[in-house]
């Protein structure tokens, strides 16, 4: 049959859908963003200018609020590849049976809300012997673990589909027959075939900690958050250039990712 094995082009109509789909899905996510980005130059009066971002950046509590987010939220990253990584591989590699319980586990911090988690958090490590909410150091040790499992969700899909990707059993016993242990075949073999789906893991789990209000407040936590919600209550343009601010650094470490990656995906197989 003539024509048979080739593909029939798109009509002008599907094009025209296509085409009108994509510019109301850009317009629902660029219009607003360029709302607030509008509405934080207007700070001096009938000029468009930068004083809200001066304003915010002058401010003595912006700095610490900041960093301490990105320092809780490198280190929520750290604990969760710890332990991610190496449960997914056994999984992956031993115990492909469980894999359905472990989903399902990694799974319900989008079932719990996170109100009640951080009450059930502060009513248990409020009183002895587990007594971890009596100091702020302390509590943001706390604060960091409940981050990292709070990624668990985004951080075992992305390793999961990176491990399924590679052959981890070929890899695994061409390890063992060089003589290499566990700890070599994990930092050594499996975390760099695993490169882009621990950056697309720590990504995600950067854009969660970097905002989060809730536990972070109830833990009375100084972090970009709270630091946030106490913007929005006594200032009218600085939110706005905050949440640009807070946009701005999460699209930057999306590039350092692709700069990283070179743009590419998963590879296919292993080296």
């Amino acid at each position: 049959m003539p024509g048979a094995s080739e593909k029939k082009a798109p009509s002008r109509s599907s094009r025209f859908w296509a085409w009108l789909i994509f510019i109301l899905s850009a317009a629902y996510f660029l219009v607003p963003l360029g709302a607030t980005f509008y509405w934080s130059l207007k700070a001096e009066k009938d000029i468009l200018g930068f004083e809200a971002y001066k304003r915010l950046f002058a401010d003595s509590n912006f700095l610490p609020a900041f960093s301490q987010s990105v320092v809780n939220a490198a280190a929520a990253i750290f604990l969760s590849l710890l332990i991610i990584v190496p449960t997914a591989y056994w999984v992956t590699l031993r115990l492909p049976k469980l894999r359905p319980v472990v989903e399902f586990i990694t799974l319900l911090p989008f079932v719990i809300p996170a109100v009640v988690l951080v009450f059930g958090l502060i009513r248990l490590y409020s009183r002895p012997p587990l007594l971890w909410t009596a100091t702020y150091e302390s509590s943001r040790v706390l604060l960091i673990c409940v981050y990292a499992a709070l990624s668990f969700p985004y951080m075992f899909r992305s390793v999961d589909n990176g491990l399924r990707a590679i052959d981890v059993r070929s890899l695994t016993e061409a390890a063992q027959s060089l003589g290499a242990n566990w700890v070599t075949i994990l930092f050594r073999v499996i975390f760099p075939n695993l490169r882009v789906a621990l950056l697309s893991g720590a990504l995600l789990t950067f854009a969660i900690v970097i905002g989060e209000l809730t536990i972070a407040l109830y833990m009375a936590q100084h972090t970009l958050g709270p630091y946030m919600a106490d913007l929005t209550r006594s200032k009218v343009y600085e939110p706005s250039a905050m949440a640009i601010v807070s946009f701005s650094v999460t699209w930057m470490a999306m590039g350092v990712i692709q700069l990283i990656t070179g743009g590419q995906g998963q590879a296919t197989g292993g080296h």
